[in-house]
Order: structure tokens, then sequence, then C-alpha cells
């Protein structure tokens, strides 16, 4: 199964809701949790958020391994925060040799994890519900984008397996040469950057060819083109725009009535 393939049940509620409807909500609810740097808020939408995820069609045991990268970034986070963080003011709890873990520290960890999950998680809801075809369909007929732009990014969505592969292939490749790590964790940062590299050329290979590959089938011909699915905006995807700015304006407000709100622009 694809990373970026869809894994929702089609027949689920907001699963069935346009494309473009669910990611106005997820901006609108990303936005309101990008105002504050406390860890009330985003606690709060952490957890409506998960309250809805059967609504998407999604189990528990999926999101967790899609959103497993997520998770690890966070944790970087709270790691990076407890160990270089300049501001040391609240209580100590932990003093081990230069480290000084206190309460200042933590609560400005848990909040940046905290918003890092809860604004990284409507966009895996998305788009683990969502066709790519639906969305680029969506896109032209709902916002007037682009026929080229729409039909562009759905092929890189569409290529976006690929990575994956080639990854694989390249560091099989390596090794069969005998370009090993090992346990030397230099040298697998030295590999890591230039397979890394090697990546990023070949996807702009690849990017150049497609590109030359639909101009020459006409996708800029400027010639209006048909749509095989129409895609309609209804009271649901309204409904699901407000109650996504709703989760937003209860989290924040949450946080204003308990004291925690901490703005991003003081």
């Amino acid at each position: 199964m694809s990373f970026a393939a869809p894994i929702a049940r089609p027949d689920a509620p907001l699963a069935r809701c346009n494309p473009v409807a669910k990611l106005a909500a997820g901006l609108a609810l990303s936005f309101a949790l990008l105002a504050t740097l406390d860890p009330v808020a985003p606690a709060i939408a952490l957890a409506l958020e998960l309250a809805v995820l059967p609504l998407f069609g999604i189990r528990y045991s999926d999101l967790l391994r899609r959103a497993a990268p997520i998770l690890f970034a966070a944790l970087g986070v709270v790691l990076t925060l407890v160990v270089f963080a300049a501001d040391r003011s609240g209580t100590v709890l932990v003093h081990i040799g230069p480290i000084v873990v206190t309460t200042g520290i933590l609560a400005s960890a848990l909040g940046l994890s905290l918003r890092l999950l809860a604004i990284s998680l409507p966009g895996i809801m998305i788009f683990a519900s969502t066709d790519p075809t639906d969305l680029a369909n969506a896109l032209v007929q709902n916002t007037r984008a682009p026929a080229r732009f729409a039909i562009g990014a759905l092929a890189a969505f569409r290529l976006m397996p690929l990575l994956g592969y080639e990854w694989r292939m390249l560091s099989l490749a390596r090794r069969a040469r005998g370009v090993d790590a090992g346990r030397n964790p230099f040298a697998a940062i030295k590999i890591f950057s230039s397979t890394t590299f090697a990546l990023l050329v070949g996807a702009i290979r690849r990017g150049t060819r497609l590109a030359t590959a639909m101009d020459a089938r006409g996708f800029d011909s400027g010639v209006p083109r048909t749509i095989a699915r129409p895609q309609r905006f209804g009271p649901a995807d309204w409904l699901l725009i407000a109650a996504a700015a709703a989760v937003g304006a209860v989290a924040i407000g949450a946080s204003v009535i308990l004291g925690t709100f901490d703005p991003l622009l003081s």
C-alpha cells in the first residue's frame, strides 16, 4: 500500500465531503492554532480531532502508522528544547550536569509539540480520506484553479510513491557496491546526504520529462476541458468548515479562560 494512498472507508460521513471543503476546514483550524503558543489550545484541538477520526473512516492504527514521522518530529522538538533552550525559567525539575530541565522549558516544549501534532493531524486525515483525482477535479471546479496546476499537482501526488521505491533501489545498489555505513554515524550521514541528492536529481529529471509529455498531449492548449467527475459543494461541506472554525475558536477560548493564552505575536 502506498504511503500517500487513501486509506479511509469511502462511505464514511466526512470522507464523502468535498475535497476543497476538507482543505478549507483544515486550514481554518490550523490558522487558529497558529495564534497561540500555549499547550492548552492544541491539546483541546487534538482531542477533538481524534474524537472525529472515525467519521473520516480512518482507523486509529492506520493513523498511527501514517503519523509516525510527525510523532518522531514532536519528540525531537521536546528533546531539542530540553537540551538547547536558553530560557531556563521556572522550577527546576531535573539537573544532570549541563542539562537543566525546568517547568518553563517543559511548558514550551509541550506547547510546540502539541501544536505540531494538532496542525499536522488534519492534513493526514484529509489526504487519507481523499482520492487525488477528486481533489484535482474539485480544485478546478470549486476554486477555479488552472487545469494545468491541478493536473500537475495530481501527477506529482501520483508519483510520490516512486520516491520511496527509488530510495530503496538506491540504497540496495550502494550496498551491493560495498557502500555501507555500518555503525559509523558520520558515514551514515554522508551516505544519507548523497542518496538524497541522487533522489532529488532523479525527481527533477522525471518532472521535466512529465512536463514535456503533458505539453505534447495538449494540457496547456487553452481549450476548456470537460469534467468526468462533478464535485458538488453542498450544505454539509459548509457545515464542516464552520465546525472546524468552531473547534479552533473553542480551543483558543478555553486557553483564554484558563489564563494560559500565549499569543504568538506579543
